[in-house]
């Protein structure tokens, strides 16, 4: 069992600059009380030869090799645009020419 007072409680609210009342003191010191108690727990069991992970079911990333693939026509993408120039999209103007 951990020792988590009420005084402790209302140090920590103080440094966190919260009101709490005197209910909520004896709430929350028995809740950081079981808080604490539940990391000890995992604390004990923890052993030197565990090693640490980042994640508790094991992961690995997915990638595929970056290969090109079929594209569609040039052309034909740019007859479906609304405007285009010089063989691009035109697009509307987003930033005033003075900034």
């Amino acid at each position: 069992m951990s020792d988590m007072s009420r005084a402790d409680v209302a140090h920590l609210a103080r440094l966190a600059r919260l009101e709490l009342t005197e209910d909520e003191l004896d709430h929350y010191a028995g809740q950081l009380d079981a808080i604490l108690d539940a990391v000890k727990r995992v604390s004990e069991v923890a052993a030197d030869d565990v090693p640490a992970t980042s994640h508790p079911v094991p992961m690995t990333n997915v990638f595929r090799d970056d290969e090109i693939g079929e594209c569609l026509p040039r052309d034909e993408v740019l007859a479906a645009a609304p405007a285009t120039e010089d063989g691009r999209f035109r697009v509307p103007r987003i930033l005033d020419e003075e900034e």
